[in-house]
This record gives structure tokens, sequence and C-alpha cells, in this order.
């Protein structure tokens, strides 16, 4: 079984936003706000062929995570 491709949403020291692939040495977008930053992980999540997207808090920790079409959910139920 392949690796899931994962985008991380994520806040950086300046303040700014930043979207990256784990393990990756550096950002694949930088934004002012988390909110375009979400929206930028989507288009490069769909544009890959689908995957993970995680939002992590302040202290690391995740808030929210989403699969991004045309991905296949690993959550059986709906929702």
């Amino acid at each position: 079984m392949s690796e899931v491709n994962r985008r991380i949403v994520q806040r950086r020291e300046d303040g700014k936003t930043e979207v990256r692939k784990p393990g990756a040495s550096r950002a694949s977008a930088i934004v002012d706000n988390q909110s375009q930053g979400i929206e930028r992980a989507r288009e490069i999540l769909a544009n890959d062929g689908g995957g993970e997207l995680q939002v992590r808090g302040l202290k690391g920790t995740i808030r929210r995570q989403d699969t991004i079409a045309p991905a296949n959910d690993p959550r059986e139920s709906k929702g």
C-alpha cells in the first residue's frame, strides 16, 4: 500500500501560515492566514490526485482533518 498524500497547514513563528508536505525541507506555500492556507492546500491536493489535509493548532495538535477528492476516505462512516 502506498503512502497517503498529505499536506499540513500550520502557523509559523513569523505569524504567517504555511502549507507543507510532511518531511519536506521547505513549505509548498506561505500565506497570510489559516483560511488562505486551507484553500491553497485543497488546491494542491486536488491537483495531485487527492489526499489528506491536516490543520494544526499552535501547539501542533491536529485540529481538523479532511480527505480531499478523489482520494479514498479512510473512515467507513459518512460525514
